[in-house]
């Protein structure tokens, strides 16, 4: 599978996004990123199973922190795919930093990317699958690309009802401007155990298994950095910039306060569910 870029886009919105700020965003902060979501690595590989001899497909690779880890599992390859330029170049340099030779970086969307027929026996994601413009085109794109009884492991965000951070993003919003609401969104697809189902029976996938997995994570060294953090997203950047600096200092603290019952000696922890799902491909 070449790392060359494949042109076809079909998730347009948010490629603008992942190829501008919040792209760029991410890149630069890939360790910080990591704390965030990388504590439920440990159930996505559990889930995946990844075999010494396995090829293995990482789908929104971003930063390649999972890609690598994959690496680790197997002498086969393991390929991250991805919408952002930005992101892929921090993904190679941190694996040519650690001498992985069996790691491939592609750029493109893997709605539409021409993967290899029956070329991977896993496939894993880390938080990406919900951000597919039609997600049973995608995931019957990847399910191609699966070796018959080859496997599905992959993360979304969990019950929007449960969890620290929900609370945060609540008291953020009640802070925002009505235009935030522009910013590209996640689709639909992967908010719930049935909506997942629905998706991955439609794609052609079966005995798919959606539990519920909690784990806390870090979210910066005291409220002020959680809050910094949060604010620097996309839409709610270019909204801070474009406010009063006295506004936007009001925001800065709602959202501070907000984070502050969550403050502890070792940083700013949150509860933080996902749902955790698996899948065959027959």
């Amino acid at each position: 599978m070449s790392e060359t870029a494949n042109t076809e886009i079909a998730n347009t919105a948010q490629a603008e996004s992942w190829n501008g700020h919040d792209g760029r965003r991410h890149a630069a902060q890939p360790d910080r990123w990591d704390r965030v979501n990388g504590v439920f690595n440990g159930d996505l590989f559990a889930a995946a199973g990844i075999g010494p001899e396995d090829e293995v497909l990482d789908i929104g690779c971003g930063n390649g922190q999972t890609t690598r880890l994959a690496a680790r599992r197997t002498a086969g390859r393991a390929v991250g795919i991805d919408l952002s330029t930005a992101m892929l170049e921090t993904a190679r340099a941190k694996a040519a930093a650690e001498g992985l030779s069996n790691t491939r970086f592609v750029h493109g969307d893997a709605q539409v990317y021409p993967f290899p027929d029956a070329a991977f026996d896993v496939a894993i994601s880390r938080f990406a699958l919900t951000f597919f413009a039609e997600p049973v085109t995608a995931m019957a794109n990847i399910a191609r690309a699966l070796r018959p009884g080859a496997r599905l492991a992959s993360l979304c965000v969990g019950d929007y009802g449960k969890g620290d951070w929900l609370k945060v993003f609540t008291h953020m919003m009640a802070n925002m401007p009505v235009q935030l609401m522009g910013e590209p969104a996640p689709s639909d697809g992967f908010t719930d155990p049935e909506s997942i189902a629905r998706v991955l029976d439609g794609a052609g996938f079966t005995q798919v298994a959606t539990q519920e997995v909690v784990q806390v994570s870090v979210w910066g060294t005291d409220a002020e950095d959680a809050a910094d953090f949060m604010l620097s997203y996309g839409r709610i950047h270019q909204m801070l910039q474009e406010l009063e600096p006295g506004k936007a200092a009001e925001v800065r603290g709602a959202v501070a306060d907000a984070f502050r019952p969550f403050e502890r000696a070792d940083g700013v922890r949150m509860t933080t569910p996902a749902w955790l799902t698996t899948a065959v491909r027959p």
